[in-house]
This record gives structure tokens, sequence and C-alpha cells, in this order.
């Protein structure tokens, strides 16, 4: 049972997940409409019913509502590589850490598909998206060489780990938006880091190519 002294607490944060899933909802509704340079704060906070005052409680801007980022979501992530169990490897902490993450995504593929669509039309969401990524994947860098004890500015393996994943998981993210996918982004995810984990060595192919033509070899 839930005591009356955490009942507020359990309220407010579910008051607040609601109003930031509003402005959201509204900001990308508004941006497929009308285009991201049409669309303005007071009118994705008055299509969310709420002020001005209360849209800035959650984002610095209207890029960031669109775009649906979370700012903790690269602090949470890195909590999650540090506290993993030690005999993990930093590849495997990382793939139980974006597990967690992108869990609440697979109710809202549509509106991951619409978000995919707006952000691929703009330039300056694009930019955005970029930009937020690099500051994510500075914290996974930290991360990862906390959890090895390895020097941030001599080691290369922290910087390689980070950029590979946050590509692993933009690659996992887009195929589960694209048209006629129905796996789940779990499993999509779990595909990348297995080839991650592999090297990236190449697949298997048909022999014959998918022309049915001996596939050509290239010179070594």
């Amino acid at each position: 049972m839930t005591s009356p002294g955490t009942a507020p607490t359990g309220r407010r944060d579910r008051k607040k997940r609601e109003t930031r899933d509003a402005l959201i909802n509204a900001a990308l509704r508004l941006a497929a409409e009308r285009g991201v340079e049409q669309v303005t704060v007071e009118e994705i906070s008055d299509a969310a019913d709420v002020s001005s005052r209360t849209f800035f409680n959650y984002f610095s801007c209207k890029d960031e509502a669109i775009t649906g980022r979370d700012r903790l979501a690269g602090q949470r992530l890195r909590d999650r590589v540090q506290d993993a169990p030690a005999h993990l490897s930093p590849l495997e902490a990382l793939r139980l850490a974006v597990h967690e993450e992108l869990a609440r995504l697979e109710d809202d593929k549509e509106g991951w598909r619409l978000r995919m669509s707006v952000i691929g039309s703009s330039p300056q969401l694009l930019a955005r998206l970029t930009s937020l990524g690099q500051v994510e994947e500075r914290e996974l860098t930290n991360a990862i060489a906390e959890k090895l004890g390895a020097n941030v500015s001599r080691s290369a393996y922290p910087h390689l780990v980070a950029a590979a994943v946050g590509t692993a998981v933009r690659v996992a993210l887009a195929r589960w938006c694209a048209e006629g996918e129905s796996r789940p982004l779990t499993a999509l995810v779990d595909e990348a880091f297995d080839l991650l984990a592999a090297g990236l060595a190449a697949p298997a192919t048909d022999p014959a190519g998918p022309t049915g033509h001996p596939t050509p070899r290239t010179p070594v």
C-alpha cells in the first residue's frame, strides 16, 4: 500500500508526465500540420491548455518539445551504466541501460513515425537532434571511462563505444519506424548490439547475389 506521505508525490509526478506528454503531442501535431518554422511556443502551449511559462518548465525551446527528447535521458543512461553489475562489459551494461530507456517507446510507434518524418524534413531539427545526441554521447563516454577506470582524455575506447551505441540506437529506431517493420524495438536494438559485439562482421550472403549472378569479390 502507498502511505499518505507518498501519494501526493506520485500524483504530482503523474501530472508532470501528463503535462509534458501533452506539450510534446501538441508540438508534434502542429509541426506536422504547418511546418516547424510556422509554429510558436504560444500556440503549442495553447493547444496543450497550459501557459507559456509552464512550457518553459519542461522545455527550453519548441525544437526540444517537437523532438520529444528528455534532457535527463543522458544522465539516466550514465547512472545505469555506473550501477550495472561489475561483471558486465561496458557494451552489455549499455544494452541493459538502453533497453530500460526505450521500453516506454513501444506503445507509441505511430507517434515516433510521425516524429521521424517531421525531423527528417527540417534541417533545424536535425541539427538540434545532433546537438542533443552529442551531449548524451559525452555523458556515456564519461560513464564508460569511469566504469573501466580509464583516462577519458587518453583512451579511445570509451569514445568509440559511446559513438557506436548512439548510432546503433538511431539505426534501430529508424528501422522500427519504417513502413512494414513489425518487430519490436527491443529486438532491433538487440540485433544492433549483437552486431557490435561481433565486431561488425559481415553477415553471410547468398553466393549468387541478389540478382541471381555471382557476387563479384572486391580485390584485396
